[in-house]
């Protein structure tokens, strides 16, 4: 029977620490980043600079450079890639922001309430698994399933057009994007994640989320609707 040098598990204990604090502080340092740049992007195309090309080059632009950069990730064009995906989810996010500001009296109120509820749940979230240090990976199927779930219902309250099923699937993707956020930083601590890249794109893709659910949740309940 073999045992292993106390020395050597020390170490690689030591190895393995450094390895998930460096994967950390890589993502969370790219995600600003990305959240910054998202924002610039929208402001300029809110006021024009940049045109709006319409709902359905959204759509292919989306998820085109989402899947070019997750094909990037091992790559020196990893990080183009990036800025390119959360630059044009910026850019697809401008529409529904001023949309949000000429409808409502209170619109610019909501965004900022929006944003604070985002980052707010996200530090949280974090600062709670970086804590119990509790490993998530139980959640992934469950998150799969109802992500799935969701979005087929997002695609129903669009074309059946009642608020209700709008809001109840907003409050759906609150709590779907909460446990995407907890199982992502889990899979980070816990060594099921050391591609920063990949932890970047699944944790801006959760704030996204969050965000517009939360946005459309308050616009429901507490939004004044211009005459």
């Amino acid at each position: 029977m073999q045992f292993e040098n106390p020395e050597y598990a020390v170490l690689n204990k030591k190895v393995s620490l450094l390895s998930v604090n460096q994967v950390l502080r890589k993502t969370y340092f790219l995600l600003s980043l990305t959240l910054i740049f998202s924002a610039f992007v929208a402001s300029i195309t809110m006021h024009g600079i940049l045109p709006y090309a319409g709902p359905a080059f959204t759509l292919i632009g989306m998820f085109g450079l989402m899947f070019l950069a997750q094909s990037l990730r091992n790559s020196k064009w990893a990080l183009l890639a990036v800025f390119a995906f959360t630059g044009f989810m910026g850019y697809a996010l401008a529409p529904l922001m001023a949309t949000y500001l000429q409808t409502y009296y209170n619109g610019g109120k909501l965004i900022i309430t929006a944003l604070g509820g985002t980052g707010a749940i996200f530090i949280s979230l974090s600062l709670y698994t970086l804590i119990s240090r509790k490993d998530f990976s139980y959640m992934g199927g469950f998150l799969f399933a109802a992500i799935s779930a969701a979005f087929l219902a997002s695609v129903a309250s669009i074309f059946l057009h009642l608020p209700l099923l709008s809001v109840m699937v907003s409050c759906a993707f609150v709590l779907v994007s909460s446990g995407l956020i907890l199982f992502q930083t889990s899979q980070i601590i816990n060594g099921g994640e050391r591609n920063y890249i990949m932890a970047t794109i699944s944790l801006y893709v959760s704030l996204f989320n969050l965000f517009i659910s939360l946005l459309n949740i308050l616009s429901f309940f507490s939004g004044n609707r211009r005459a």
